[in-house]
């Protein structure tokens, strides 16, 4: 369980001779992000200076992170590799296959009943693989890499999107699909296109209701839900050194939501401190030895208009509480707004539920905040007019804030107190009343809120905030409610104004923990047994995709065309369809039945060309499949936002699409597709996206041409036999038109071609 110190010591004696001798090369003093990526390079020689944005890069990461829902597929995939342990310490975590209904306890219990078979299949594979396996309830993955992981000036990757919350500790934590986590996990480099960096300068000092959670929704606001595409966001200032550890996580966390390939922050105070206090004063006394190259040049924050793409401030002491949705994370209202905004949109004022929790918004600091504020309800005898639910970040949070008196303080409220697991966050909640789909509205500390996400209701107007806001909220049971200028009635009649908000960065006793939940694999593992049986609704043994025939692909069909927003919670949902992330098959059956039709604007029917009936995608595309006839899918901009889940691009390739042509990309996504041997393609004139028709057959002209920069072309045939010619750029280069040419990357590297 422990942090491996040997490892990071080998990071911080390589760091110095190498940024040393990239700032040369470049000719400018450095950024962090910059620093941490050039100590990374997979040679270890910083030869070239990378032009931001736009080169591939390969990259040597320090470890991976895998949730049970992802690392399902990808060690599946990794069984394939033909590797006896992985290349790079590897852990597993169990926080998704856990429902949120009547608590931690019961919930707990249901969940190891009813996935047994995964749970089982994860310990033994993790055991046999040399991977570290943290059991169900243990706590939620990234909460627990920050706890034991992550270190300043590191760089990682993890099947999850919310990877980047390690950027809290001074890392370059990145979310990435399961296929590059088997190339890292085999020991193959991590390619990734060199990143664009944008600089966000925080001034003054958060104070009174605010906290930095609003940070990140204020940026989300500015930059909107891909303003951060292709992008790191590094964060500096006396702002930024004047916040908590964990709260820097919050704002790395949730720069998942405005597309940036992760978020970070400079080694300071708040990172000691907290490394001390989890048991990690060996990895401070490293890093203050090399303190200089884990935070950007000085040059770079005195001057960072010119060392930046993009530059935002924001003063602190200025910053509002902000609520940010419904249905999206990027819409953001500041709480003094609230009550002329729900007015103007119709959104219901009466809040349902309050939620607190999941990796973005579950440390001892924000639970202990948010209990500051329930402890003043439970004093002034204020009741509760929504419900109230807590999800701690982990194991040792859960156990420190029992001990400490903070769960007794929610339970007094009537709180229902959820496992150490993500839970509501993503559809994990089996929620009294949701299946009625009446319209209603929630507050959640979480990362999103997109239509449905958390409880299955399209009429669930979701909020995300603050854990202190929620708790506010929650307790005025109004969505308008302003705790810095209302009051609220007791249960005497009583006009209560709440306080600020106060609680402990870290807990006084220092943390504590019966049992983690971390189990260790065997020293060898060649004995282990890994079982899969052949019947199993919930795993499923892969089989290698086909590789490309070397032909051009020609009388294809459009299986849909996505209109506006498609999630990777739209490609392929998760809530109940978690149950089978390890069986390819049977979740295809879930595959973009979220996605809304572009030419009937309804979700989840299509039209079957070969019968012109409609019926569900999933159905008509086996139709498609058992006639031997390819597909193509159709979409708009930031295609795929979202998670990481390379389901949504495994799904599609199982059931035979071809391609995927969309206005823009979401960047994991469009990686994932490109490692499973998909055909990325964005349309070169944006407008052309209007020409397709529903009955269009699809010829690919110059697809044996495939080349790096080189457009392809597509000729869409209409019904009346006209036709319409169509450019579509792709970002493939030699190696990745290899992967599509082998059937998928894991292709090549099962054949030790990779």
């Amino acid at each position: 369980m422990a942090f491996d110190i040997e490892m990071i010591k080998k990071v911080y004696a390589n760091m110095p001779s190498r940024v040393d001798k990239a700032r040369e090369i470049v000719g400018h003093p450095l950024t962090l992000s910059e620093k941490i990526l050039y100590s990374h390079l997979w040679d270890g020689n910083p030869t070239t200076a990378f032009k931001r944005g736009k080169d591939y890069v390969d990259f040597a990461p320090d470890r991976i992170a895998c949730q049970d829902a992802t690392a399902q597929m990808a060690l599946l995939q990794f069984m394939h590799a033909g590797k006896n342990k992985v290349a790079v310490p590897t852990t597993v975590h169990c926080d998704h296959l856990i429902q949120a209904k009547v608590g931690a306890a019961t919930d707990l219990k249901t969940a190891k009943s009813q996935s047994s078979e995964v749970f089982d299949f994860l310990s033994s594979v993790s055991n046999k693989y040399g991977i570290g396996f943290w059991k169900p309830g243990s706590g939620i993955i990234h909460q627990i890499v920050l706890e034991n992981y992550a270190f300043p000036g590191g760089m990682m990757i993890g099947t999850d999107s919310h990877t980047v919350n390690a950027g809290g500790l001074g890392m370059v934590a990145i979310g990435v699909g399961g296929a590059d986590a088997v190339d890292v996990m085999a020991g193959m480099s991590w390619e990734l296109k060199f990143p664009k960096l944008i600089g966000v300068k925080l001034t003054g000092k958060l104070n009174g209701w605010t906290a930095p959670k609003d940070v990140i929704l204020k940026v989300a606001d500015i930059l909107t839900v891909k303003g951060g595409t292709g992008a790191i966001v590094e964060y500096f200032g006396e702002g930024a050194k004047s916040m908590s550890c964990t709260g820097k996580g919050t704002i790395c966390n949730m720069g998942a939501e405005i597309g940036a390939t992760t978020s970070t922050f400079g080694y300071d105070d708040s990172m000691r401190r907290y490394l001390a206090a989890t048991g990690r004063q060996d990895v401070v006394d490293a890093a203050d030895k090399v303190a200089s190259y884990l935070t950007g040049d000085d040059e770079v924050y005195a001057n960072p208009e010119k060392y930046f793409d993009e530059l935002i401030e924001i003063n602190l002491s200025e910053l509002e509480p902000h609520i940010n949705g419904p249905f999206t994370p990027d819409r953001g209202t500041p709480v003094s707004k609230m009550k002329e905004e729900a007015e103007k949109n119709g959104w219901p004022i009466k809040v349902e539920w309050g939620l607190i929790g999941s990796c973005t918004n579950s440390s001892y600091e924000d639970m202990s905040r948010a209990a500051s504020i329930v402890e003043q309800a439970v004093e002034n005898h204020i009741s509760p007019k929504a419900e109230f639910g807590i999800n701690p970040g982990s194991e040792q949070i859960r156990f420190t804030i029992e001990r400490d008196g903070i769960i007794e303080t929610f339970e007094k409220l009537g709180t229902k107190v959820f496992t150490n697991a993500c839970g509501p966050c993503i559809g994990q909640w089996d929620r009294e009343g949701a299946d009625k789909q009446e319209k209603n509205t929630i507050v959640h500390s979480f990362n999103r809120n997109f239509s449905k996400r958390a409880d299955g209701n399209p009429n669930t107007h979701a909020f995300v905030t603050s854990p202190e806001m929620v708790a506010a909220l929650a307790i005025s049971g109004r969505l308008d409610f302003n705790p810095i200028t209302d009051t609220l009635l007791n249960d005497n009649g009583e006009a209560i104004k709440l306080n600020p908000p106060k609680g402990e960065e870290l807990p006084t006793k220092g943390f504590d923990v019966d049992d983690p939940g971390f189990q260790a694999p065997a020293e060898d593992g060649s004995s282990v047994q890994v079982m899969v049986s052949p019947s199993s609704e919930r795993l499923q043994l892969l089989a290698p995709f086909k590789p490309w025939d070397g032909k051009n692909i020609t009388n294809a069909k459009l299986l849909i065309k996505a209109f506006g927003k498609c999630t990777t919670d739209h490609i392929s949902m998760a809530g109940p369809w978690l149950r089978y992330r390890g069986h390819l098959d049977n979740i295809s059956n879930n595959m973009l039945i979220g996605a809304v039709n572009a030419f009937n604007q309804q979700t989840n029917k299509v039209k079957n060309q070969l019968t012109g009936t409609y019926d569900a995608v999933p159905a008509v595309q086996r139709a498609y499949k058992a006639a031997g006839v390819p597909t193509i899918v159709v979409g708009d901009h930031n295609y795929g936002e979202g998670s990481s889940r390379e389901h949504a691009a495994m799904e599609p390739r199982h059931l035979g699409v071809r391609a995927v042509l969309v206005k823009s990309f979401a960047r994991i996504h469009e990686t994932n597709l490109k490692k499973q041997g998909m055909l990325a393609l964005t349309f070169a004139n944006e407008a052309d996206y209007d020409k397709i028709k529903e009955d269009d057959t699809i010829n690919f002209l110059d697809l044996t041409e495939f080349a790096p920069g080189k457009p392809l072309t597509l000729e869409f045939v209409h019904i009346d036999g006209s036709k319409d010619i169509i450019v579509a750029n792709h970002t493939y280069n030699e190696g990745q038109i290899e992967w599509f040419k082998a059937g998928s990357a894991l292709n090549l590297i099962a054949a030790g071609k990779a």
